[in-house]
């Protein structure tokens, strides 16, 4: 479902190429604009909305389930997300928020497959056991500590804590086999966790935009944004097949491109991306499909980050299930290219100094060598080197069962800061023009498990003056819409259940 490009996408043909005016314009075919092109679609039906990919295929770049290594982040398990204070205290509210963005993404996805959006929901969602599996007389108290924290709170009821080996084989046998004796290791467990390919997402989202009347353009790269005197945008592209020129308006343009959505903003001339550079990490995984390996093990097991690895290289083994295939990944293991996508430009990393950016972007480098020394020791492990990385989480890890596989190329954002002058920062963020008509999103992790949050914070900045009336509409589709579910534990014990039931998720 993730490999060949969907049947019902338009093929590429230069003499229907796409002119006049659209009321939206989604830049990229992956997650982002999956998301907010169904929003606008289930909104407002009326809508002309257009999609550029310039691959030839949507979900091929950081929504493709094997460059995607977030799948399905709820904070049930990554320790970032709960940072131990200097007083030793840990706060629950960042793990909170995650997780509330996405139980969003969790309802308006039931409510499209009980519409027929999207087909069922083994086909891009499967529950997965989350756990964090730490080691060391440090690591166990902060776990502990991290657990009192979240054992009460409505979204992480269920949460199970052992320091138990016997306890901890039963959840996960590949972490106990052969561990030493006398370590101190610690283990939390969320049976309510989900494994998600956002690749199979991505494209029945985008098939049903297509089937619904939006005109799906592949192998079409944006080359130009253009803010008219009308209010409109005048966007020139190009076929990447046969090179073929052509320009189109629009009323509105959302830049989801991934890591080449910072050039696409630079050249958009809005002032909102004055300051803004990105920083391009890489990342590897190892992989094994061995049913012997596999059957042992399943659950996405996540522990602490290397001394001055980023938050997105955390370790983890995780169960994938991709086209109904289930495997294991461990990893990330960090890489450098200047390309800011897969398959971006070797000049990406050079072509984004701006006058603007560039002091920033010094401070960052200046401020952070810890980063630089992480990536020059991932880049010199071989693979014997990795699968003795991975044996820290699995004992029994045999070389021969495992293989390297290059996942997807993360711009993390780098941006002026009052106080510092620049800073490297993990998350997501939307940069908007003063006036609306342009947005365009920057970083990575936890980005695909909270698209639907992110874009419903889009839609009220940029459609400000149709988001009252849309609001029925959007309680019908995110019943906790405009509110949490953390503050009303009965409200948040039925809902989870049916959004459950509906996904046909059991624990």
């Amino acid at each position: 479902m993730t490999e060949t490009p969907s049947d019902a996408l338009p093929s590429p043909d230069d003499s229907d190429l796409p002119t006049g005016t659209v009321d939206v314009l989604l830049i990229g075919g992956g997650i982002m604009s999956a998301t907010l092109g169904t929003l606008l679609q289930q909104l407002q039906p009326d809508l002309k909305i257009a999609v550029f990919e310039r691959l030839s295929d949507v979900a091929q770049e950081s929504s493709n389930p094997w460059n995607n290594a977030g799948t399905g982040h709820a904070a049930l398990c990554e320790l970032n997300y709960m940072p131990e204070g200097k007083d030793g205290t840990v706060d629950p509210a960042k793990a909170i928020s995650i997780n509330e963005q996405f139980q969003q993404s969790r309802q308006l996805w039931s409510s499209l497959v009980e519409a027929g959006v999207l087909d069922a929901p083994s086909t891009f969602i499967n529950s997965t056991p989350h756990m964090t599996f730490v080691r060391g007389e440090k690591d166990v108290a902060y776990l502990k500590k991290r657990y009192e924290a979240l054992k009460d709170e409505p979204l992480f009821a269920g949460i199970e804590y052992s320091e138990d080996s016997r306890v901890i084989n039963q959840w996960a046998p590949l972490l106990m086999q052969k561990r030493r004796k006398g370590e101190p290791f610690a283990a939390t467990r969320m049976p309510a966790g989900t494994d998600v390919d956002f690749g199979a997402l991505t494209h029945q989202l985008i098939d049903r935009l297509a089937e619904n009347g939006a005109d799906v353009r592949l192998n079409t790269e944006v080359r130009g944004l253009k803010r008219l005197p009308d209010g409109t945008w005048r966007v020139k592209y190009r076929r990447t097949v046969g090179r073929t020129p052509g320009e189109i308006r629009a009323k509105f343009v959302f830049v989801g491109a991934g890591g080449w959505a910072l050039k696409l903003l630079q050249r958009s001339g809005i002032p909102e991306i004055a300051g803004y550079g990105v920083f391009p990490i890489g990342g590897q995984f190892l992989k094994t499909s061995n049913p012997a390996v596999v059957a042992q093990h399943k659950a996405k097991v996540y522990s602490q980050a290397s001394v001055g690895a980023p938050p997105m290289s955390v370790p983890h083994l995780d169960t994938r299930v991709v086209d109904g295939e289930a495997s294991l990944l461990f990893g990330p293991f960090a890489t450098f290219s200047p390309k800011f996508l897969k398959t971006g430009s070797w000049f990406d990393i050079v072509g984004q100094v701006r006058p603007h950016n560039l002091g920033p972007m010094l401070k960052v480098a200046w401020d952070n060598p810890s980063l630089i020394t992480y990536l020059v020791g991932e880049l010199l492990k071989n693979h014997a080197k990795k699968v003795d990385s991975l044996r820290v989480f699995m004992p029994t890890a045999k070389d021969e069962d495992w293989h390297i596989i290059q996942a997807g190329q993360r711009a993390q954002v780098m941006k002026k800061d009052p106080e510092k002058g620049g800073v490297l920062q993990f998350g997501t963020e939307v940069v908007t023009g003063a006036d609306g008509t342009i947005a365009g999103l920057l970083g990575a992790s936890p980005g695909a498990s909270t698209a639907v949050s992110i874009m419903l914070g889009l839609l009220k900045t940029c459609f400000p003056d149709r988001i009252d009336a849309w609001e029925p509409r959007l309680r019908e589709l995110i019943p906790t819409y405009g509110d949490t579910l953390n503050a009303r534990p009965e409200v948040a014990q039925e809902l989870l259940g049916d959004t459950a039931e509906a996904l046909a998720l059991t624990a």
